[in-house]
């Protein structure tokens, strides 16, 4: 009976182009796009960078020579792609009740136990692939384990110091929390040597965003307009997401509460008391690199989101597999990410 796995079906190829083609799970910063996704024949990408620095040209007499400018040297940085993978298995006493072998609905049946193998397993690498994403948008990636990706070591720059909000003051100076979100824009525009964004993001703790939509100076920019349903529903604008969102002072203001997601303790979200600050529409920023699996069959081949692969147990009772994820989420100017606290 267990000979059906032998079918095209249950081939890598069929079994990893099915999970590329499976809804996504919920994911705030995988679904925003901030991150643009690249497949790669490599087990590591070389981010190569020249310089951040702008410069004017003057003009010069026609028919004369022009200026000369200094090249900046050209550094690169090699960043290995990490490997997930998950095993699982198929026994031979889960499949005892399937019809004959060869039938559609053998098929169907045994090809539905492995999806639901997979599944679980892809619910894991989809929470995996999100907590890697909220640590690019921090400039530091830990990883299961305790190992990390500081993305400010990695590329020579120093991580932004942290703004005070002074959230919790209770007499607040007229106009200094719009004057603190000018700043961090300007700041950011700085960090990316003025290239042109859409505009700037702020991921928010649950208590920062609280106390920013009670502060005076965001009530009283909307009491009075049809915007005032900002006061009730913590929402303005059209970059609405399950969280609670609004605009004010020129930033996008998202309450992404670190919550608890996995058994493993890892919080999914920005801490309380912190905010922390993206330009979203720059290109090239966020990156999503997606490696081959370690299989012959894909030795050399442009990477896929997700691979899957079946085999037989040595002792005949059933088949093991496995679901693999090679996947690299980095920023690639983290002086760009500056973060703020509550007071």
């Amino acid at each position: 009976m267990l000979d059906i796995f032998n079918d095209d079906a249950f081939s890598v190829t069929t079994l990893s182009l099915a999970l590329r083609d499976a809804k996504p799970r919920p994911s705030r910063l995988g679904d925003m796009g901030l991150f643009a996704v690249k497949s790669v024949n490599t087990l590591s990408v070389a981010i190569e960078r020249i310089g951040d620095i702008l410069q004017l040209v003057a003009p010069t007499p026609r028919g004369g020579p022009g200026e000369t400018r200094d090249m900046p040297k050209r550094t690169i940085e090699n960043i290995s792609i990490p490997h997930f993978q998950r095993d699982w298995s198929v026994m031979a006493d889960e499949v005892q009740g399937v019809r004959a072998f060869g039938s559609e609905t053998a098929l169907e049946t045994v090809a539905g136990k492995v999806a639901e193998k997979i599944g679980v397993n892809v619910d894991d690498l989809d929470l995996t692939d999100e907590y890697s994403r909220l640590g690019a948008v921090q400039g530091i990636i830990t990883y299961k384990g305790g190992e990390t990706l500081n993305l400010f070591t990695k590329f020579g720059v120093s991580e932004p110091s942290e703004t005070d909000f002074d959230l919790d003051n209770a007499n607040p100076t007229d106009g200094i929390l719009r004057r603190k979100c000018v700043a961090v824009i300007r700041q950011v525009r700085k960090a990316v040597g003025g290239l042109s964004f859409g505009y700037v993001h702020a991921f928010c703790g649950d208590n920062f965003f609280d106390d920013l939509l009670q502060h005076p100076e965001v009530r009283e920019t909307y009491k009075g307009w049809p915007e005032a349903m900002i006061l009730r529903d913590s929402y303005v604008g059209k970059n609405r997401a399950e969280n609670p969102i609004f605009e004010f002072g020129g930033i996008v203001w998202e309450n992404y509460g670190a919550i608890e997601d996995s058994g493993d303790g890892a919080l999914m979200g920005i801490g309380t008391d912190a905010a922390r600050f993206v330009p979203v529409g720059l290109n090239g920023l966020f990156q999503t690199y997606h490696a081959p699996a370690d299989y012959e069959e894909t030795v050399n081949t442009m990477g896929l989101k997700t691979y899957a692969k079946q085999w037989p147990m040595p002792n005949g009772k059933g088949r093991n597999g496995e679901t693999q994820r090679n996947v690299l989420h980095i920023c690639t100017r983290p002086g760009a990410l500056l973060r703020a606290k509550r007071s």
